[in-house]
């Protein structure tokens, strides 16, 4: 029996458990024209309305399982956390059943696959980069004061039917790494860097910068670290914490060379998120357009006269190398704010 998973679901799943990727939110129907899966099961979001259209041309069944999100014509089984086990046993018998109505003919299965380090999480950092014995923060503040590194970055949320997929994700995060820059991924952002070969350590010596590669090296990890899912963006929050705690850096969130970067939302759950890392003090950019920019007001407001208010504040560019550059120069003036050495390797 084989178990894959699909955009935040497959994250957690992956890190918990080792359960292999099949895509992220874009791919969703892609999974189903293999003509491979005998049974789809969703929860609540990130699900596109067409599911039930596209498995009713395959053999697959699907099944929705939380009272929030229910599709027409389609098998519901309520999910209760306290009968996990047996539900799910009951959901697994369903796609066994349903597997010889499988057509031999019709599935097309994809040989492209990439492997990929994932399951950091703000803990295991401290091991990463301390060692076991002596677990810290300290080697990563370092690290940026001695300028090998010039920041931190976030790059995170959906796939957006307006782009070309992933498109934006890729060519962010290969500008950051390029430019020296450490970046943590989750959610679809982080499966579409793992398509493209970007979280293993080799790829450092193929896409980042000296310093970056240096630091990679001497500890074995990715230049793009893959901290979770959409719900796990908490842990960057938990790391910037951690990092203002070891010292060095300042004294606020705000104070930090980092930035975060949403280049393809297309969730509300993206704009909350935004807004909780603008509130705790980091620069935030959206790349697909905003309904605020409607108003000069609040397009005003977000992007200059909160900063003075949380140390945080917002800009908007669709064009991702543009908006890599616009998170590195704000971690240039931080740096000079913070009276850091120059870069090692400009």
């Amino acid at each position: 029996i084989n178990i894959a998973g699909i955009c935040c679901t497959s994250n957690e799943i992956l890190m918990r458990h080792g359960i292999p990727v099949a895509g992220n939110f874009l791919q969703q129907e892609l999974a189903l024209i293999t003509g491979a899966v005998d049974l789809m099961m969703v929860d609540v979001q990130c699900l596109m309305p067409a599911l039930s259209n596209v498995a009713d041309c395959f053999h697959t069944k699907l099944v929705t399982t939380s009272s929030k999100c229910k599709f027409p014509g389609v098998e519901h089984i309520e999910f209760k956390e306290e009968k996990a086990y047996e539900i799910a046993k009951d959901i697994l018998r369903l796609a066994v059943k349903n597997y010889k109505n499988r057509k031999r003919e019709r599935v097309v299965i994809p040989k492209e696959k990439e492997d990929l380090v994932a399951g950091f999480t703000a803990e295991s950092v401290f091991s990463f980069l301390g060692g076991k014995y002596r677990a810290t923060y300290r080697p990563l503040n370092d690290a940026i004061i001695a300028g090998r590194l010039r920041g931190a970055a976030g790059v995170v949320g959906c796939n957006n039917p307006n782009i070309k997929h992933n498109y934006a994700h890729v060519e962010m995060t290969k500008e950051l790494i390029k430019n020296d820059v450490l970046v943590v991924v989750t959610g679809c952002s982080a499966i579409a860097n793992a398509e493209a070969g970007l979280l293993t350590p080799e790829a450092a010596f193929e896409h980042a910068g000296k310093g970056l590669q240096e630091i990679c090296e001497a500890v074995g990890i990715p230049p793009i670290l893959h901290v979770g899912s959409c719900v796990d963006n908490s842990r960057i929050l938990i790391t910037l914490t951690n990092m203002v705690n070891e010292g060095g850096l300042g004294e606020d969130i705000s104070d930090l060379p980092v930035a975060g970067a949403a280049p393809e939302w297309m969730s509300e759950k993206a704009i909350s998120i935004g807004f909780y890392f603008v509130a705790s003090g980091v620069f935030t950019i959206f790349g697909t357009p905003h309904p605020i920019l409607g108003s000069n007001n609040v397009t005003d407001f977000v992007c200059g006269g909160l900063e003075e208010m949380v140390g945080g504040k917002f800009a908007f560019q669709a064009d991702p190398i543009k908006a890599a550059h616009l998170m590195i120069e704000h971690m240039n003036k931080k740096r000079k704010a913070l009276k850091l050495k120059p870069m090692m390797y400009q």
